[in-house]
This record gives C-alpha cells, structure tokens and sequence, in this order.
C-alpha cells in the first residue's frame, strides 16, 4: 500500500487552476493517431466535479455542439491531460449543476464574474498619461 500512495503522490499535477462547478474551462488533451501525437481543446461548462482532490479526482464538462449537448468526464491528473484553463467564472449556487442539461438557450445562462480591476493598474495608467502629457509640453 506504501508504494502505491508514492506513486500516487508522483502522478498528482501541482500546476492545476482552481476547477469550480460553473467554470467555462477548456481542456487540453493529448491524442494518438498512429504514429502522430495531437493536442485536441475541449471548451465547455463544468457540471460537477467529483472524488475530490486526489488521483482519482474527476470533472464533468458540456458543451453544446451543433445544438446537442456534449458532456465528457476527464480525470483531472491522467497524463494524457495536457493543462487545463479556465476561462470563464460563473456565479452559481450549487455544487452539481446537472439542471443545465433539461435547459436551452436563455434559460441555461449564468451569471458571469467579473474580475475587479486592480488599483495598481488604474495608477500606471494614470502615471502613463502624466509623461506623455510631458512629453507633448517638451516638444512644443
């Protein structure tokens, strides 16, 4: 039992985002035709996620493709899981969002989070016009 949690241990990706039910993420997976290696992205919502954080860890992602529903499980740290991003973040109030699947259109929408922008930012923006507004003054 020893040396199957080591290897577990070492099969485990410590460069994971923070995977939520409601996230749009997108999926980077490896895949084999003969002799190629491909990397094939699967962008979708993610419904559930299951078996919590060790190697046996899931998440469940739909997408709807031609106007029918795709729903795929991954296994968050199998090798042929090149990364996953996560795009966007939606507010939802559950942790398995398999309602999605009897919705359409509209009614299947989530309410996205927008990220505050940081003050930081808003001050290099504000010192980048202070020196081209100098910059102008030396020119005249």
């Amino acid at each position: 039992m020893n040396k199957l949690d080591e290897f577990n241990k070492k099969q485990l990706k410590k460069d994971l985002p923070e995977i939520k039910s409601g996230n749009t993420v997108c999926v980077h997976q490896k895949i084999k035709e003969g002799d190629k290696q491909r990397i094939q992205i699967f962008e979708g919502l993610v419904i559930a996620k299951k078996h919590g954080k060790g190697i046996n860890a899931t998440i469940t992602v739909r997408k709807m493709s031609k106007g029918i529903g795709v729903e795929r499980i991954f296994p968050i740290h199998a090798p042929f899981i090149e990364k996953i991003e996560v795009v966007k973040k939606h507010k939802v109030r559950r942790a398995k969002l398999y309602y999605i699947r009897d919705k359409s259109a509209k009614k299947a929408r989530l309410k996205e989070i927008k990220e505050q922008p940081n003050k930081i930012s808003s001050k290099k923006k504000t010192e980048t016009k202070e020196v081209k507004e100098e910059k102008l003054a030396e020119k005249k």
